[in-house]
């Protein structure tokens, strides 16, 4: 197991939801890439001359979708079912996915600050694997995981490496460096976000209402409310863990009214 949860075994949240149409879209345009080639970079990635002369604004949200190889596809896709799964379960699918496109086009905005004038498409989830990552840790700070599967870390300090390690390869990876900020972007941007609870949807919530109306469930977020770590708390689990116990113990009619509503609401938001 990629890694476990030292206080309470972490969910099984399996293929599904915003993660597995990430990965479905993904692999299609990475399929789509090998038939277009370059054009489906320049179009579909982040070329910043492209971005601020022509305006091809949708570019800082598609560049997130394409990748440079079969094995940079499977890496961030592996890393993202990972972590992202155990994320969504907790927070929902919209704060999930508002979770991964501020990460993604944030770290998207910061390349376009720092090469302004380049011609040089980026592409990839990267950023926004390293924003979940971030998040992960935040989450989920002494879960262990393993370094190549073999080296046991908690998932803190596996961030903290990975940020070091981003940091100074960008320092000295000269026009590749942008692509190392840009991760680091993502971690920074995950974390302040979640730390502080930014309000993106104080300025966009009508236009997000509108799009995702027809398939979220929950009520949009207002202005002052802040993100959650947690949509599943461990309190909840405590309680569910301990009805479990009275049901093996004397049986599932020895549960109250309010224990059935406990495991009813504990059960819908593990499927959102």
């Amino acid at each position: 197991m990629p890694f476990e949860d030292l206080h309470r075994p972490l969910g099984a949240a399996g293929f599904r939801g915003a993660v597995k149409w990430i990965i479905i879209i993904s692999g299609a345009a990475l399929i789509l890439q090998q038939f277009f080639g370059p054009a489906m970079a320049t179009v579909f990635g982040l070329v910043p001359v492209f971005v601020l002369k022509r305006f091809w604004l949708w570019q800082p949200f598609t560049y997130l979708f394409l990748h440079g190889g079969l094995f940079h596809w499977l890496f961030n896709m592996f890393i993202l079912w990972m972590f992202g799964r155990e994320l969504e379960t907790r927070w929902g699918t919209f704060e999930f996915l508002k979770y991964f496109f501020v990460t993604g086009v944030g770290a998207g905005l910061l390349v376009l600050a720092l090469a302004p004038h380049s011609y040089t498409p980026t592409i990839g989830a990267s950023a926004a694997v390293f924003g979940f990552l971030a998040a992960f840790a935040m989450v989920f700070p002494d879960a262990t995981m393993y370094l190549y599967f073999v080296i046991p870390v908690k998932a803190w300090q596996a961030a903290a490496l990975f940020a070091f390690i981003e940091f100074f390869a960008g320092m000295e990876g000269g026009g590749a460096g942008i692509s190392r900020f840009a991760h680091l972007a993502g971690m920074a941007i995950g974390f302040l976000y979640l730390r502080l609870g930014w309000r993106a949807n104080a300025f966009f919530a009508k236009p997000i209402e509108v799009v995702t109306g027809f398939w979220r469930r929950a009520p949009l977020p207002s202005a002052k409310r802040k993100v959650e770590l947690y949509e599943v708390t461990d309190e909840m689990v405590d309680e569910v863990d301990r009805i479990l116990d009275k049901v093996l113990r004397q049986g599932v009619e020895s549960l109250t009214s309010q224990e059935r509503k406990v495991m009813d609401r504990y059960s819908s938001r593990l499927k959102k």
